[in-house]
């Protein structure tokens, strides 16, 4: 029997897996999924998401696709990971995406056919293409080139191909470097990790997503202060340890996350640290 299920739970509240189900939907989410959904529905370009590690970049993605579903006009690609080794390694790639024909003899011989494929379904069947990169901090300076390229296909209303960059921080500075690169974001937002209140929210959230009754309550507001203050409020962390939280509960026969129960959990885990460390 699974921990959650002791606890009158229909499912594991607190896995780190992105799932848009338990997707907490704080101020600083629901402005950037606003915002990127304006800016796919006109057809701006380039639009881009930074955060910390652990801040629900990738959840936020696979929710921005629930918030298309099945819609008549609009396709999204996405890559996971854009570690391409070469220019024509990633042009091969999207044509795939794009499900084009291979074959292509060079780079520029793949880039015209990926035009060309984007103005027939931008132009003539009024269809918005959508290429969603995750871990956009990996994208190589000639990737970032290559993006710019593609971003220069337009008509005189709107892009062709829009690109949404989920991204660390540190992507930030290197664009920044790249000319005529940072002015063709037309969306650019920083998501910030929770405050307390949004980490007591996420919790609740997270439980009753999964199932748990009205009225009960597993967390006491001085365990919630401890989470928050150990996590900073990045979701990431917040999940493990919550999920910890519970099945230290349920080891231990007990019925409300306290406090204590949360400081005696970081004790062992930063005990553990320092001995890996050593």
């Amino acid at each position: 029997m699974s921990y959650y299920t002791v606890l009158g739970l229909a499912k594991e509240p607190f896995s780190t897996s992105p799932d848009p189900t338990f997707f907490f939907r704080s101020s600083s989410h629901v402005q950037a999924l606003t915002r990127l959904e304006i800016a796919i529905r006109l057809r701006r370009g380039l639009s881009l998401i930074l955060g910390d590690v652990g801040t629900g970049k990738t959840t936020l993605a696979r929710t921005l696709l629930a918030n298309f579903p099945r819609e008549d006009g609009f396709t999204f690609h996405m890559i996971l990971d854009p570690s391409f080794e070469s220019e024509y390694q990633f042009l091969l790639h999207l044509s795939r995406l794009l499900g084009l024909p291979g074959g292509f003899k060079s780079a520029l011989d793949a880039r015209e056919t990926i035009e060309h494929h984007l103005f027939q379904r931008g132009v003539t069947d009024s269809h918005t293409t959508v290429l969603m990169i995750d871990e956009g901090q990996k994208l190589s300076g000639d990737m970032l080139e290559n993006l710019r390229v593609l971003l220069n296909y337009e008509t005189n209303e709107f892009k062709l191909l829009q690109v949404v960059i989920f991204a660390q921080m540190e992507l930030l500075g290197r664009i920044r470097r790249i000319r005529n690169f940072i002015d063709r974001v037309a969306m650019k937002y920083i998501i910030n990790p929770l405050s307390e209140q949004e980490t007591a929210q996420m919790i609740e959230f997270r439980l009753r997503s999964a199932g748990l009754p009205s009225g009960t309550t597993l967390f006491s507001p001085d365990a919630v202060e401890a989470v928050h203050r150990f996590t900073q409020g990045y979701p990431r962390r917040i999940a493990l340890v919550c999920h910890n939280a519970l099945e230290a509960l349920v080891a231990h026969e007990r019925s409300l996350v306290d406090g204590p129960l949360i400081q005696e959990l970081l004790h062992d885990e930063s005990r553990w640290l320092d001995e890996v460390a050593a």
